[in-house]
């Protein structure tokens, strides 16, 4: 029988709700299957190639050109009362929307002119967590901009404590996701 030719591979009786039959299939399809022993192959020698991350987030505060406040939700936590890692990026977005708005180029207005800027890639070092009713300080600097690319590199402070690093890589793109070309004010407030 089946059973038979994988003794010994479930300790488990097949009366169990059925875990040790979908253990059965799944060892029965591992050895039908010669391509599911083949070992993982190395990555090739390109695989960073597609990515465009080159800033690297400095540590000190003076570094960055500017800063918005946000300030940690409940709902913000996960069972471990910290900070979910999924809601940084948020924080991020928050920030670089007011930091648009205050170099008078609110993103509602770049929209309206048919251009997006879309998250390629984007980076989050985790130093230190943050907790519910923080007040964390998002400081934000641009970074090297191409004719269609730019990059932002963050600081999230508590007081005068580092909790996180990061670097978000934006494409700009159309309506229809094409790439664009920059905005002149971008390319040359990158450049600085």
């Amino acid at each position: 029988t089946r059973a038979a030719t994988l003794k010994g591979w479930c300790p488990r009786p097949l009366d169990d709700g059925g875990i040790g039959r979908l253990r059965l299939r799944a060892r029965a399809d591992y050895q039908a299957r010669p391509e599911f022993r083949q070992p993982i192959a190395d990555p090739p020698p390109n695989y960073r190639a597609g990515v465009r991350l080159e800033l690297e987030p400095s540590l000190l505060t003076s570094d960055y050109s500017y800063h918005h406040r946000v300030r940690v939700r409940f709902a913000e936590t996960d069972a471990m009362r910290i900070v979910h890692h999924s809601r940084y990026l948020p924080y991020l977005e928050e920030a670089r929307v007011e930091y648009l708005r205050h170099l008078g180029h609110p993103y509602h207005e770049l929209r309206s002119d048919g251009v997006d800027y879309a998250v390629l890639e984007a980076f989050v070092q985790y130093r230190r967590p943050l907790r519910f009713d923080d007040e964390v300080v998002v400081h934000l600097r641009l970074g090297a901009a191409t004719r269609a690319t730019f990059q932002m590199a963050y600081l999230l402070t508590v007081g005068e404590e580092v909790r996180a690093t990061a670097v978000t890589v934006h494409g700009c793109v159309n309506a229809q996701g094409r790439p664009v070309r920059m905005p002149g004010w971008l390319v040359d407030l990158g450049g600085s």
